[in-house]
């Protein structure tokens, strides 16, 4: 099983503080993000970073819905972890200052890939259109925190 990886980052115009809070907000303002390939979006615990449990359906492709269950961490400063109970699926959220009032922002997933002539489809495309999916995110993200 290789491993397979799908990164895509953005420069936000707000201040790296404003936009790691309002990605840690699962309560409130993570959701208003969520573009049309997520669905059934519930915080089960918490809703503030570090400790919430949310849940979705994420459909990458029309055949292909992944349910996941995110548990949330803060390993380290400017850093969301949401590691899928249902899968070997870990998305990594991190936010770093880039000049006066700016951030940067990259999210990269990671999950074990199926082998053989399957999982080179899945290593082939699958990381173009997750990279999609969380640049209509990051596009959201912006909308709502350079207001």
């Amino acid at each position: 099983m290789a491993q397979v990886e799908a990164t895509t980052e953005r420069i936000v115009a707000a201040d790296a503080e404003t936009v790691f809070d309002t990605l840690a907000d699962y309560s409130g303002a993570r959701a208003k993000l969520l573009p049309e390939h997520f669905s059934e979006y519930e915080v089960r615990e918490g809703g503030d970073g570090e400790g919430t449990l949310v849940h979705w359906k994420l459909q990458a492709t029309s055949k292909r819905v992944r349910d996941c269950l995110l548990e949330v961490t803060e390993p380290t400063d400017g850093q969301l972890v949401e590691k899928d109970r249902n899968s070997s699926m870990v998305t990594t959220w991190t936010v770093t200052p880039a000049g006066e009032g700016k951030s940067r922002v990259v999210v990269a997933t990671v999950w074990n890939g199926a082998g053989g002539v399957g999982g080179f489809f899945e290593r082939t495309f699958a990381p173009k259109g997750l990279a999609r999916i969380y640049d209509a995110v990051l596009a959201n993200l912006a909308a709502e925190t350079e207001k």
